[in-house]
């Protein structure tokens, strides 16, 4: 079992380009938090809206509500996975643009004067949309603000060449373009997000740190690929051949919470996508899970996720009905 490829795929990531605009100092353009920038896409309910920006030249700086600036250079690119509301800037002014008005085909107002030669940056803007990120391992390991450069060598990732692929494309203007450059969009995700896999510390305990540590690594590979299993601190020692006491304090210096709460998690993420997608009843779904009555499971449900699994079940039917 591929633990980051299944947590992966499970978010089921699509992506949307919002603008590609030139502009010149001093310039600003405001970005809502993720709720705001969800209902001014009107994306569906359940999905987390992940805004990213790329630098194709120039330079600018990135300014998260809340935290420092990041400056950012020709080919750089910062997702927001924390969802908060930013700003991106060139320069100092009193005055910003909002995403919204350039979205319903407001002027730039900043735009470039390429008779004076002036160009302070040209950016690339768009989302990520993101679902299943309840429980999720690997995004709840994620920054709020991930940074990444197109240019780091590595054998993981290749943002490079995606990236060329996504500009080639939009030049290109042909038959389907839209379709191709939404499907890169996805890939470039994945690339930034095994770009962070591979350059992330170890300094720090977390989901990242544990997928790579060679006996922590594999117990989550066992959990993945049989979440159903009885396991306990035990049977996940066993898989890996160690102590239960020396494997259970390895997995929380690892990851950060111990061996059990990762498997109720990670059962709890799938009993939601269960609960979403699948028509069989709670107790089947339960069961499937490793839990051996209804009562236990709903316990541990509502314990992680603030609801029963049947009202849970009927808030995401309801949301469903609302947005058709």
């Amino acid at each position: 079992m591929d633990v980051f490829d299944d947590t992966l795929r499970s978010l089921r990531i699509s992506g949307s380009l919002l603008l590609r605009e030139s502009y010149t100092p001093p310039w600003a353009i405001r970005i809502p938090n993720d709720s705001e920038l969800a209902k001014v896409l009107q994306t569906a309910p359940g999905t987390r809206v992940v805004a990213f920006h790329l630098v194709e030249f120039g330079q600018c700086a990135v300014r998260p509500e809340g935290q420092a600036e990041i400056p950012l250079s020709a080919g750089r690119m910062v997702i927001c996975f924390g969802g908060q509301a930013h700003e991106l800037v060139q320069g100092e002014t009193t005055r910003s643009l909002s995403i919204e008005t350039l979205l319903r085909g407001g002027p730039n107002l900043q735009s470039p004067d390429h008779k004076k030669g002036l160009v302070g940056a040209s950016l690339l803007c768009g989302v990520f949309l993101l679902h299943n990120t309840e429980l999720n391992p690997l995004f709840e390991a994620l920054p709020p603000v991930l940074q990444s450069a197109l240019s780091r060598a590595g054998e993981l990732h290749n943002l490079a060449g995606v990236a060329r692929l996504i500009t080639d494309e939009m030049d290109r203007r042909t038959p389907g373009g839209p379709f191709i450059v939404e499907r890169l969009l996805e890939v470039l995700c994945a690339e930034a997000l095994r770009t962070h896999l591979q350059t992330v510390g170890d300094t720090q305990p977390g989901w990242f740190r544990g997928i790579r540590d060679p006996a922590i690594g594999r117990a989550i590979s066992a959990v993945h690929a049989d979440p159903g299993h009885p396991w306990s601190v035990k049977r996940l020692a066993q898989a890996v051949a160690m102590s239960p006491s020396r494997f259970a304090a390895r997995f929380t210096a690892s990851i950060g919470e111990s061996p059990m709460v990762y498997v109720t998690k990670w059962r709890m993420n799938l009993a939601c996508r269960r609960l979403a997608t699948e028509k069989g009843g709670v107790e089947r779904i339960a069961a499937s899970l490793g839990y051996e009555n209804q009562a236990a499971f709903s316990r541990a449900f509502k314990k992680w996720v603030g609801q029963s699994p049947a009202s849970w079940r009927a808030g995401q039917q309801s949301r469903e009905n609302a947005s058709i």
